[in-house]
């Protein structure tokens, strides 16, 4: 029996299908969470792999245990099959404020009750609402926020720091959490670090408000930054002027709009370098000496601001030709467009008719006052004997490009041999000049605040952690915002809606789509198309000298093409 190559794709292609459907249907669906992940120990993430019917005997196992501490909560979710032990964090090492606001209360913070300079006094007053809740996505049982509440208004709130932080040895880490819960239309989400001023006041907390830091997200329109502003103190004058750090490279807008809880945290190191991280990714980073603006330093030398330019200073590098001569066949009055002298009127064209004539079907309006509004004048129209007629009225013949048009004649320019270059006026020292090489030694602070306008509502704020050790700010995510991730990852979306999602941001991606489904379905008809067995059932003269054998041979290959199209059909319903 003849075996075609095609026969044998086709079976193979079979045999994949076939294993590829059975391994679906007995792969049951898994859930791979390990601490690594997240930095989670035992105690504080428990992912449990359970069937539909383990669920009844994990019930009875709880009820048998003690009860566990007031502070312990239990995330569970009835769509996955995990659940998250939850317990308020507790920072782990050395910190100068830590705040998770689980115990519901704002005992620890201020409201500003002053007023916001410079503003109308409808909009002056810090009078913007307050509350601590839990998100309303994702929520993770037990954990609670801090959340802004009004649109529109002007809000300030502050607390003082457990110890004031001086600039010194110790690197600096901020670290707090932000969810734009229903978008962000223009506001921001940033703190500020409080400078250690004698006066403070936090009842007087407001925008003009003494600061060290300022950082966090910030939008307005199209335009989404992450602020990292510190305020440089002139060691010479004792003028203070803020320092803004060069913008980040990462589109930022995702984290703005997809309603998800996301982590900020910046550190500063006393050698002048700093980091910035969104979600412990690091989206920035730089040098206080060479990546803000304005620089720390200002230059050695300025431009002498009395030095003026000679009189005879000559910067011009090329000069007209003044040996160069007019042509004398130059004619600078030739006009630039002249008639076409070869063109042609038309055949059939109406010189007599004109372009428009009045409206014969318009009639005068009736409150027409010829004493008033004149002679009565029908409206003008479209000649009728104009429409099949090449052209009415004057011919004239269309206008070309003069040939002989040259314009006014200038001399060709040549080298200025009297060339002095761009005149600059002199260096001199600046008089202002200092060089400070320690930048990071800025003003201490003592309280960190929030100061903020914004247009939407509901901007959630949690764990905010101020420390000098990068491990206790990524231990204090991990049993924090590492939860809140787990959660929302567990409710995302299918992939269809996902892609779904995706293209709406991008809609260009509605073209990928498109695409891939056409190369589906075109590798199906190229593939999975039966072909046509092409019988004939005509009765022919059988040659006399043909042997049986040679019978038998085509009946079986009829047979394989048959049994091969089957297969084929078979392979494409799986």
């Amino acid at each position: 029996m003849k075996v075609g190559g095609g026969w044998v794709w086709r079976l193979l292609l079979l045999s994949s299908l076939t294993v590829a459907i059975a391994a679906a249907h007995e792969r049951e669906p898994e859930l791979d969470v390990s601490d690594d992940d997240l930095g989670l120990d035992e105690e504080e993430l428990k992912v449990l792999m359970a069937e539909d019917g383990d669920e009844e005997e994990e019930e009875a196992t709880v009820m048998d245990e003690e009860p566990a501490d007031e502070t312990d909560e239990m995330a569970t979710d009835s769509n996955v099959t995990f659940q998250v032990m939850y317990k308020t964090p507790v920072p782990t090492g050395d910190v100068y404020f830590a705040q998770t606001f689980d115990d519901g209360s704002l005992d620890r913070w201020q409201l500003s009750k002053t007023m916001k300079e410079d503003a109308d006094e409808e909009i002056s007053k810090y009078d913007g609402k307050w509350a601590v809740e839990p998100l309303k996505l994702n929520k993770v049982p037990g954990d609670q926020g801090l959340v802004l509440k009004s649109r529109a208004k002007h809000h300030a709130i502050s607390a003082m720091l457990d110890k004031p932080f001086v600039f010194k040895d110790n690197p600096l880490v901020v670290q707090y959490e932000v969810n734009f819960q229903d978008g962000i239309d223009c506001g921001g989400a940033y703190i500020k670090l409080l400078s250690d001023a004698g006066n403070l006041n936090l009842e007087q907390f407001h925008d003009r408000t003494p600061y060290s830091i300022m950082f966090g997200p910030d939008k307005c329109g199209e335009d989404y930054k992450l602020h990292f502003i510190f305020r440089h103190k002139n060691p010479l004058n004792k003028d203070v002027e803020e320092k803004h750090a060069k913008r980040t490279d990462v589109d930022l807008k995702k984290f703005y709009t997809d309603k998800q809880t996301h982590l900020y945290t910046l550190v500063l190191n006393p050698d002048n370098s700093y980091e910035m991280f969104i979600d412990q990714s690091r989206v920035s980073h730089g040098n206080l000496l060479q990546d803000v603006v304005p620089p720390v330093n200002p230059p050695k030398e300025i431009d002498d601001p009395h030095d003026s330019k000679p009189d005879d200073w000559d910067e011009r590098a090329k000069i007209p030709d003044p040996e160069a001569v007019k042509p004398e066949d130059w004619d600078e009055d030739a006009p630039a467009k002249i008639e076409d002298p070869d063109a042609l009127k038309p055949e059939g064209w109406l010189d007599e008719e004109p372009e428009f004539v009045s409206d014969p079907n318009a009639d005068k309006p009736e409150d027409w006052d010829e004493e008033m509004d004149g002679e009565w004048e029908a409206p003008q129209i479209p000649n009728p004997a104009c429409e099949t007629a090449p052209g009415c009225g004057e011919w004239k013949r269309p206008m070309i490009n003069n040939p002989q048009y040259k314009g006014k004649w200038k001399a060709p320019l040549v080298d200025n041999p009297n060339y002095q270059g761009v005149w600059k006026p002199r260096k001199i020292n600046n008089p202002d000049y200092f060089e400070d090489l320690q930048p990071f030694r800025m003003t201490p602070f003592k309280a960190v605040g929030l100061e903020l306008w914004s247009m939407t509502s509901d901007i959630y704020f949690d764990n905010f952690i101020i420390t000098s050790h990068k491990e206790v700010a990524d231990r204090w995510a991990s049993d924090s915002w590492g939860l809140k991730k787990l959660v929302a990852s567990s409710n995302e979306p299918g992939i269809l809606a996902q892609m779904r999602l995706a293209a709406e941001e991008r809609p260009w991606l509605w073209v990928v789509y498109t695409m891939i489904a056409f190369l589906i379905i075109g590798l199906t008809v190229l593939f999975c198309w039966p072909k046509t067995l092409g019988y004939d059932y005509s009765y022919k003269k059988m040659d006399a000298s043909r042997t049986s054998i040679e019978e038998e041979q085509e009946e079986e290959e009829e047979e394989e093409e048959e049994e091969g199209a089957l297969l084929n059909s078979s392979a494409c319903l799986f």
